[in-house]
């Protein structure tokens, strides 16, 4: 095997090592920027649910409740949930892979019943009430998704309507039934605010950026081989190969050749002037000898 492809394989050796290892971090850190950006947005959505949220309580419902129309009529835009859902629900018109919802096992308006999964994940902040939030993916049609949840805790306040049901507003029997949403207990996770946001746009932008990575890695680990193969050739195989051929005319008696040309001080400059001057003492020995 020549020197050449013995330094190759130790060059793809060692780059394809690290280029594997590098592969496999950017990857990561492409995967894991893409998880924090969505993650951000499922904040935000949060932040504004929550604005939403606290200005229905704290201006719109105390309004609403003095209307008259109240006492006949029960007005949904007086509960807290009402102004946060409506907003995003115009959302999806225009994002309709970003959802809001505050599930609840036990709602008064079936449309708010919690599903499969989003039942596990207020049981999971019922058993850990020290966590203020959870984070998750799951699959969708639509492809991954991201999804972040906060409890919902029933308060004093909330037991006015989800009580008992002869202690609710009659309008709001007269609407939804007593059939469902009361039995709450104070104190208790009874619902949880959840965004979900989709995860297939940043991630696709992130295995994009890998792939094009990997181009640029090839290309300069291409680029770097030729540009050393280059080097080792004229600096170490050719200078080397020269030697060997004056060597070889040497074996075969020719002792009138011209010394080899000396350039540098390095160690293969050091070997051509050791042969120049062995090849001169094989000239001069061969002439006492004549």
């Amino acid at each position: 095997m020549k020197l050449l492809t013995k330094f190759n394989l130790i060059l793809l050796v060692v780059f394809g090592a690290g280029g594997l290892i590098l592969s496999q971090v950017a990857y990561a850190a492409l995967i894991a920027n893409a998880r924090r950006e969505v993650l951000q947005e499922a904040e935000l959505m949060m932040a504004s649910a929550r604005a939403v949220r606290d200005y229905t309580s704290s201006e719109l419902a105390p309004l609403l409740e003095q209307n008259p129309e109240h006492k006949t009529r029960f007005l949904a835009e007086t509960v807290p949930s009402f102004g946060a859902i409506s907003t995003f629900t115009k959302l999806r018109q225009k994002y309709p892979d970003y959802t809001y919802r505050e599930a609840t096992l036990n709602p008064t308006n079936p449309q708010h019943h919690a599903a499969d999964w989003e039942t596990d994940v207020i049981g999971y902040l019922s058993d850990h009430p020290e966590q203020t939030q959870v984070t998750g993916e799951r699959e969708t049609p639509t492809g991954p998704s991201l999804y972040l949840a906060t409890p919902i805790s029933a308060d004093p306040s909330c037991l006015e309507c989800h009580g008992r049901p002869a202690l609710a507003p009659p309008a709001m029997i007269d609407t939804y039934g007593p059939n469902n949403g009361f039995g709450w207990k104070s104190g208790t996770i009874v619902a949880a605010q959840i965004v979900s946001v989709p995860m297939s746009v940043p991630v696709n932008n992130a295995k994009r950026t890998f792939r094009l990575l990997l181009v640029y890695l090839a290309i300069t680990l291409i680029t770097t081989i030729l540009a050393l193969d280059t080097a080792v050739y004229l600096i170490v195989i050719r200078p080397l190969q020269l030697v060997s051929e004056a060597a070889d005319r040497a074996s075969k008696g020719e002792t009138t050749a011209a010394p080899l040309p000396l350039k540098g001080n390095d160690e293969i400059a050091t070997v051509t002037a050791s042969f120049n001057r062995m090849q001169l003492s094989l000239a001069k020995a061969l002439k006492m000898l004549g």
